[in-house]
């Protein structure tokens, strides 16, 4: 999942202090509070302080409103992470951005967001599968671009199907995040970001 910053609920949307920004703004303090996605609409209406009729004409569901907000949150992520990629040989753009997605949470509030939106992707599959497909564009994208930077630079395999390997990494790197704290449990040693990017690259070197 990509990581929600505490500035997260200023830049909900382009007007902040919109009905549909509140909303999301609510959901997102509901979560660093408790790290569960199992709250009511009625909760989120009675954080932000308006009503229900206002909820659903913005939303027509809580799912609606996490999609809304995990697309805010990777949309804004992405845009990061390619300016920070931008430029980089493949293999260093590569690493650069596993490590990005796999920064550990700085504070528990964040912590606490991360979870619960983590967990909430596999449900988001499951019931709007072509609107998270969507919502993760933006960074199957720049996966792929980086991975024809590679194919052109030499450094990876010429006959890599960027699409279909960028979207396999994508998944290996979102679920591998889960296995973060079960890796240490299973051998001792934490699953971090080298662990994924060595895993990853092996596929896509000569």
């Amino acid at each position: 999942m990509a990581k929600a910053n505490e500035r997260s609920p200023d830049a909900m949307t382009a007007d902040p202090d919109s009905r549909e920004s509140r909303f999301m703004r609510s959901a997102l303090s509901i979560l660093a509070e408790t790290g569960r996605t199992d709250f009511t609409v009625l909760e989120v209406v009675e954080r932000s302080k308006t009503s229900l009729r206002s909820f659903y004409q913005h939303f027509t569901t809580k799912d609606e409103l996490l999609l809304a907000l995990i697309d805010t949150i990777m949309a804004e992520s992405t845009k990061q992470w390619r300016k920070e990629t931008d430029g980089l040989p493949a293999t260093e753009a590569m690493k650069l951005l596993i490590d990005r997605i796999c920064t550990p949470a700085e504070t528990t509030k964040q912590d606490s967001i991360n979870r619960g939106l983590t967990y909430y992707n596999d449900h988001l599959a499951e019931t709007l599968p072509k609107e998270y497909s969507r919502v993760l564009s933006p960074l199957h994208q720049l996966i792929g671009e980086i991975l024809e930077r590679g194919k052109g630079e030499g450094t990876f395999r010429p006959d890599l199907q960027s699409e279909t390997t960028a979207a396999l990494i994508m998944q290996a790197v979102l679920g591998a995040m889960r296995l973060r704290s079960l890796g240490a449990e299973l051998n001792g040693i934490p699953i971090d970001g080298a662990h994924i990017y060595d895993f990853c690259v092996r596929g896509l070197l000569p």
